[in-house]
């Protein structure tokens, strides 16, 4: 039976949807998937632990897939501040928010299944790719093409390579044990940039 409380938004002209069953249930979903991979979880698994009904969850998603990539959509960047102009405090807000995020949602090891699952279940690590990962290199790459663009970087500078290296030193540094603490993400904008200065 789904449970109700505080969170709970039903109304007296009907059933409008609840931010906080959504956040539940997406928070649900990131945390199955990562345990479980995709074939394995089910949406009664996923209404069991966000505690809501199966037909709460019909509501809003029609199909496990588009259950799955809503949840990986809320790794996208979103709580990144407003740009500034400065391009290395910008990168630096990018990154930080890039590790808080795989903090958060124990994002590592989401990776770490889809990449697992990758032989089996390769949709997985396309949903993966396409709502949380290209959105972040995109804005990476916007911010290092600002860059270029203010005589920051060499203007042959390969700025594909470049987002990847921003990127991939949080997973980098992660499997190295090393601590992504407060200053983390300015010095990795500083190393990079700076090997990529004129």
């Amino acid at each position: 039976m789904e449970r109700t409380g505080p969170g709970d938004c039903r109304g007296a002209t009907g059933r409008p949807r609840c931010p906080g069953k959504e956040a539940a249930i997406l928070a649900a979903a990131l945390t199955l998937l990562s345990e479980q991979g995709f074939v394995r979880m089910t949406l009664d698994g996923v209404a069991r632990a966000a505690g809501v009904s199966k037909a709460t969850i019909h509501l809003r998603f029609r199909t496990k897939t588009e259950l799955a990539a809503a949840a990986l959509r809320t790794l996208r960047p979103c709580s990144v501040p407003p740009e500034t102009g400065d391009v290395r405090a910008d990168l630096a807000a990018q990154l930080a928010d890039f590790a808080d995020t795989l903090a958060r949602t124990s994002g590592m090891v989401l990776v770490g299944t889809c990449l697992a699952e990758e032989a089996h279940t390769p949709e997985l690590l396309e949903l993966l790719r396409e709502h949380a990962v290209e959105p972040r290199r995109a804005a990476v790459r916007r911010l290092l093409d600002r860059a270029r663009a203010q005589g920051l970087l060499r203007p042959e500078a390969d700025l594909d390579a470049s987002a990847s290296a921003l990127l991939g030193a949080f997973y980098a540094d992660h499997l190295a044990g090393r601590a992504t603490d407060e200053g983390w993400a300015d010095r990795t904008v500083s190393a990079v940039l700076g090997a990529l200065s004129p």
